[in-house]
């Protein structure tokens, strides 16, 4: 994407105060554009595509198939597209349904506005933003086993990768450098034996290495 480019945003909502109130505030922000809004992933499938928006916001109680559902049909679509989920929900099994399916981050709709554009802009950098309350959720679920191949400070960051958190948000927070980070990725990667962050988090998580 051009750097100098406006962030394209589509919101895929059925409560039209809602989807009306996103498009505003969002539409209203310097660096945004709303690229389109759709009350279903139905009415979204015809045209979005067309409309080819960088971020998605997606709800999860769609009518007809469900936000859930709908998310790997819209990154069969949109391989390329960013997809926030936004929902009243905060239960853990959704939130792992969501992220396994593809999302980028999930955030629940009392999220202030502001946070919500800074979490589109966290994705479009790397990161995959999640309210405080469900990043919580997310740690608590890890029970560590005594049989992790990885090191105190590669759990540390694989933690912080599970939620949500960009390379450089990481470095900046645990004091280290980029490079640094990145190395502990690549190694986390290969004692994993695995090629992207969504399989390291899995296996992570279903062998209880985090």
């Amino acid at each position: 994407m051009n750097r100098d480019a406006d962030i394209s945003v589509a919101i895929i909502e059925d409560d039209e105060t809602l989807r009306e109130g996103y498009s505003f505030l969002i539409g209203n922000v310097k660096g945004y554009r709303i690229a389109g809004c759709y009350p279903s992933y139905e009415a979204a499938a015809k045209k979005i595509v067309q409309d080819n928006p960088d971020v998605i916001l997606l709800d999860v109680e769609l009518p007809g198939i469900s936000g859930l559902d709908a998310l790997p049909k819209i990154k069969k679509l949109l391989p390329d597209v960013h997809v926030l989920i936004l929902t009243v929900y905060d239960q853990d099994t959704l939130i792992f349904k969501a992220l396994s399916n593809g999302a980028a981050g999930y955030l629940t709709k009392n999220t202030p506005h502001e946070k919500i554009t800074n979490a589109i802009q966290e994705v479009m950098e790397g990161g995959g933003p999640m309210s405080a309350n469900i990043a919580r959720m997310v740690i608590h679920s890890f029970q560590r086993s005594e049989t992790s191949p990885l090191t105190r400070r590669e759990t540390e960051i694989l933690e912080q990768i599970a939620t949500g958190k960009s390379r450089k948000r990481i470095a900046q927070e645990l004091f280290i450098d980029m490079e640094t980070v990145k190395s502990h990725i690549k190694n986390i990667y290969h004692k994993l034996d695995v090629h992207s962050k969504a399989d390291a988090i899995k296996l992570a998580k279903d062998n209880k290495f985090i």
